[in-house]
């Protein structure tokens, strides 16, 4: 559609304006010794993806202003106090009262206060931040975040257009084409940006969202399994460092992304794409199989996390002397 085209355009002329401003203000990552980059690059790349959705209520403003305006206000309140974070470390106090306030913001859209008991809110609150923190954790070399992502709202979009309509479409094409714009300037060996904490915490922010529109839409919980990659590296990493007596909340770099880019030297690209595939295979399965939940389940988990367990036993044996 001339629309999208338009809009791509439109924000692929915006993100290059902010590098200027970026260079301008000196709003850089500086890599240090849990850094997977060895260059100074530009970051906040991913604000691209707040713009987005700004552009997205224009052109859809009066749906925007009636059904949008709780996710947009929880998502701009988000990739703020994110972006004030890249540029200025702030407070955690100040940090985790937005993101409680975005959460509610979220919940709210989604319809999940009216729809589940009060009991079951603060479930929803350790997830959603939780998933929230794992996107985060997850952006640490060129082309995760973007090939990711992309292949999430690629499977989303398909599941909306095919299976069940469960949203706008524009909802999910606007994200797509944020995520093309970001892919073709960090999808490189030498990245022109990263995302900051502004690009996955708001994206991860709208991926939540288009997730949980769709298991409320269709009540079928294996939506939650589009996370799958994401959420099998986060949780076996935090096992670890619990076990290990670490603060699971201070930089490190025991997720097997980390040990393959840094210490085994394999190329940020390869990893990423990897990464995306094996999502991607999950997603399918998860799109064509009629099977119950327990067992999709195990189909999933037990050989992803065998396949993770003994990649990530055998990096850390070989290279212990330099895991820190």
């Amino acid at each position: 559609m001339i629309e999208h085209l338009l809009v791509f355009i439109t924000l692929f002329i915006l993100i290059q304006i902010y590098f200027k401003i970026a260079d301008k203000y000196n709003i850089i990552d500086k890599p240090n010794h849990r850094s997977a980059h060895s260059q100074i690059t530009l970051r906040g790349g991913g604000i691209i993806f707040p713009i987005a959705f700004v552009i997205f209520c224009l052109f859809n403003f009066k749906e925007a202003m009636e059904t949008y305006w709780s996710f947009g206000l929880g998502l701009v309140a988000i990739c703020l106090v994110s972006f004030m974070d890249d540029v200025k470390n702030l407070s955690g106090k100040i940090r985790i009262s937005v993101h409680f306030i975005s959460v509610v913001l979220l919940l709210y859209f989604t319809k999940t206060f009216s729809l589940f008991p009060l009991w079951t809110w603060p479930v929803f609150f350790i997830m959603t931040i939780g998933t929230l923190n794992a996107y985060n954790f997850m952006d640490g070399i060129n082309g995760m975040t973007a090939a990711y992502t992309l292949v999430t709202l690629l499977t989303l979009l398909y599941i909306n257009h095919d299976i069940v309509l469960f949203t706008q479409e524009n909802f999910i094409v606007y994200a797509i084409l944020a995520s093309l714009v970001f892919l073709f300037f960090n999808f490189r060996k030498k990245a022109k940006c990263f995302a900051g904490d502004v690009g996955s915490m708001g994206i991860g922010f709208w991926i939540i969202a288009l997730i949980t529109l769709l298991i409320m839409k269709t009540h079928d919980y294996k939506y939650i399994l589009l996370f799958s990659v994401y959420g099998i590296e986060v949780v076996l990493t935090i096992i670890e460092r619990l076990y290990l007596r670490e603060n699971i909340f201070e930089a490190h770099r025991r997720h097997l992304y980390q040990l393959l880019a840094n210490e085994k030297k394999v190329p940020h690209l390869v990893i990423s794409s990897i990464y995306a595939i094996a999502q991607l295979l999950i997603n399918v399965f998860l799109i064509f199989s009629n099977l119950p939940l327990g067992i999709i389940i195990l189909i999933i988990f037990i050989p992803s996390g065998s396949i993770y367990l003994i990649f990530k036993l055998s990096l850390k044996k070989k290279f212990q002397s330099v895991i820190k």
